[in-house]
């Protein structure tokens, strides 16, 4: 059985910087595609950004571009979300989402993905 763990939220002023990680376990003999979602309150659930499973192709969402950063490190099974230049906007429950999927694919959808973390509170204060 797959669990992801994530960890690194916190309380950051706007404009500053926090990372967030995620580890997956369970399964090691074979890379994820991991990926980084968030909710805010009283809203739904959507994509920040994904990583594929060799880690060269990433996708991000608009609103983070050029702020944002998700790497991973296939020996540990870990995924890695670093966060600048953060906006009060940016304040939501942070998920870790991974799939062992082997289709070639951009993932940017919740249903494309198996296994998710517990969520971590992220809150930019203004």
């Amino acid at each position: 059985q797959v669990q992801l763990v994530e960890s690194g939220g916190g309380l950051v002023q706007a404009g500053g910087s926090l990372s967030l990680s995620c580890t997956a376990s369970g399964r090691t003999d074979r890379a994820y595609d991991m990926g980084w979602f968030r909710q805010a309150p009283g809203k739904e659930r959507e994509i920040v950004a994904s990583i594929g499973r060799t880690g060269f192709i990433t996708y991000y969402t608009d609103f983070v571009k050029g702020r944002f950063t998700i790497s991973k490190d296939n020996t540990k099974n870990t995924v890695y979300l670093q966060m600048s230049s953060l906006k009060p906007e940016d304040t939501a429950v942070y998920y870790c989402a991974a799939t062992l999927r082997t289709d070639l694919v951009v993932r940017k959808f919740e249903y494309e993905y198996d296994y998710w973390g517990q969520g971590t509170q992220v809150t930019v204060s203004s």
